[in-house]
């Protein structure tokens, strides 16, 4: 009888050995809204990739790419996908409390000003004497002169209309500004909602083609989890990094992880979205040599000061205060194929 007793507890034992893959929650807000460009963090939740880590990832809308920090540094999250020059403005006051990035999505940055075709603007020295709608305290608006001084433009001769970024589209198409300070792959995406065609009628100017090579949107995570559990860190870039790689291969498998998360989006555009961050600020020379996830530390120094610069800054990060690859898989598991389909 304790024989059968022992055996009957072991296999409870057991049984009850695989509840160990949710010891660890992890509570990870995103950017923004539900997105096709957030697909890697619902394909690996949905293929169970963060729970062979041990993890439970809670994953919550966000905010704005830059309020990911915040709201982690409050302490309401544990990590979460968003703008490392938000991280470098705190890390400037704060270094103790700013999270810290340890995976690079966007290589290239969604900095942009868009003007209609129509407009008659054909360069950067044509916003000269035109008005440029922007959105209070966005990156865009904000590093703004620092383009302009940057590229040698008149910026007493650039007006700039102060507007809720929900309005900049819409007054664009009218007509009522010139031109607008947007994150392109936000932007792209409400004039096609706004029935417009981006590509054909409308002409976008990259701040990363005109001398702000910057740096964009990754996987952060507090500093108090790094210390508590950097297990888990490794985990979670881990389960990220392979969700990143399968939606770069597969955009339908991509979005039917992204519709189980929310299942009110419009599928046809935010898949375009998702293929769009691939092409335009995941994929680039420098990802294709170093891997998904990974930065060049000359290259974001030279963006931190860039963002010191824009921000008026009183201190200057050092690259290792704002992004650490202590936690990245091997080089060899970080290659990235995109294919569009």
């Amino acid at each position: 009888m304790l024989k059968t007793i022992s055996a009957a507890l072991l296999g409870l034992a057991v049984v009850a050995g695989p509840a160990r893959a949710e010891d660890t929650t992890i509570k990870f807000t995103l950017g923004w809204k539900t997105q096709g460009s957030d697909a890697a963090f619902f394909y690996a939740k949905d293929n169970g990739y963060f729970k062979e880590e041990g993890l439970n990832v809670v994953i919550d809308q966000g905010e704005g790419s830059g309020a990911t920090v915040t709201r982690i540094m409050s302490g309401a999250y544990d990590a979460g996908f968003g703008d490392i020059n938000a991280i470098i403005q705190n890390a400037a006051t704060k270094p103790q409390d700013a999270p810290v990035m340890v995976y690079m999505m966007w290589n290239q940055p969604p900095f942009a000003i868009v003007a209609k075709n129509s407009s008659g603007i054909k360069s950067i020295k044509d916003f000269e004497g035109r008005t440029l709608g922007g959105a209070q305290g966005t990156p865009t608006t904000r590093l703004l002169p620092v383009f302009v001084h940057k590229n040698g433009l008149d910026g007493e001769k650039i007006k700039i209309s102060n507007m809720a970024p929900n309005l900049q589209e819409p007054m664009l198409i009218k007509g009522d500004i010139d031109a607008a300070l947007v994150f392109n792959i936000t932007s792209y995406f409400n004039l096609v909602l706004n029935r417009q065609d981006p590509d054909k009628d409308f002409k976008w100017f990259s701040f990363g083609d005109y001398g702000l090579d910057l740096y964009s949107n990754g996987v952060m995570v507090s500093r108090k989890l790094i210390a508590a559990n950097p297990k888990a860190v490794a985990g979670l870039v881990r389960a990220i990094n392979k969700g990143a790689i399968a939606v770069a291969r597969d955009q339908n498998a991509a979005m039917k992880a992204a519709l189980n998360y929310d299942n009110l989006i419009n599928v046809e555009v935010e898949k375009r979205r998702l293929q769009y961050s691939f092409e335009k600020l995941i994929v680039s020379p420098e990802m294709k040599d170093i891997g998904i996830g990974d930065v060049r530390d000359d290259r974001m120094a030279r963006a931190i000061g860039f963002i010191v610069e824009g921000y008026q800054l009183a201190r200057t990060p050092t690259p290792a205060e704002v992004f650490s690859r202590e936690f990245l898989p091997p080089r060899a598991e970080r290659e990235l194929v995109y294919t569009a389909n």
